[in-house]
């Protein structure tokens, strides 16, 4: 006589992300091509041919690499391998990270939010000659392919010191690896550079206006728009 196993013994297994799955083809691609550091990838269309997925698609799994440190994404080189771990060590660092994301956010609206506020209350002349340069910076990045990481940085480092705060400075410094993370995702998402350097000009100009209440809930909703991340979902 067969007997029937016991019901509620087993659990429906989850099926990975689709990202996921393309980390860990990526990585096994690196480890069967031999890649060592300062090596480079093949270049995105060539890779998301290969995998049959898009190439959007596929740039999350290279932001979730870079991220992560196993590789750099430089514009009109492609990505370059940084170093690397385990497979195991990678999966596990992704796992990490995407838990850690909702804690960094919501760092960033308690001291970029007050320290908009404060920029907007104390800001100088060449406050706003700073801001104005980085979203400059920005726009150019963008213009010339890339995602504006750079003039994002640029853009938040001259609000908090346009805000004359030390305490929450060194705070935001404490931080600043962690909210790298947010943007290199933030910025990887399709559309994120252009909408990012709308939601700066819309802080800048109520900083420029020296309505607190304005730059508040311009950064306030500034964080909530970069907070979108796929890879969150």
């Amino acid at each position: 006589m067969v007997r029937n196993a016991a019901p509620g013994s087993l659990e429906r297994v989850s099926r990975p992300r689709l990202y996921e799955q393309l980390v860990e083809q990526l990585y096994s691609y690196i480890e069967t091509a031999k890649l060592v550091p300062g090596d480079h990838l093949p270049a995105e269309r060539e890779l998301a041919d290969r995998l049959g997925v898009s190439r959007a698609t596929l740039s999350q799994a290279l932001v979730a690499l870079e991220v992560l440190g196993v590789i750099d994404v430089r514009h009109g080189a492609g990505a370059v391998l940084v170093y690397r771990p385990s497979i195991a060590t990678v999966l596990k660092g992704l796992q990490e990270h995407k838990s850690r994301l909702p804690e960094i956010t919501e760092a960033r609206s308690t001291l970029e939010v007050k320290l908009a506020s404060l920029a907007a209350a104390r800001r100088t002349d060449e406050d706003l000659a700073a801001i104005d340069s980085a979203l400059e910076t920005m726009k150019d990045e963008i213009s010339d392919g890339g995602k504006g990481a750079h003039g994002d940085e640029l853009f938040h480092q001259v609000i908090t010191s346009a805000a004359r705060s030390p305490v929450l400075g060194q705070l935001m410094g404490f931080i600043a690896e962690m909210v790298l993370e947010t943007r290199l995702e933030s910025l990887g998402q399709p559309g994120r550079p252009e909408q990012s350097l709308a939601s700066h000009h819309t802080i800048a100009d109520a900083i420029r206006a020296q309505d607190p209440d304005g730059a508040a809930e311009a950064m306030r909703a500034h964080i909530a728009l970069v907070s979108d991340v796929e890879l969150l979902k």
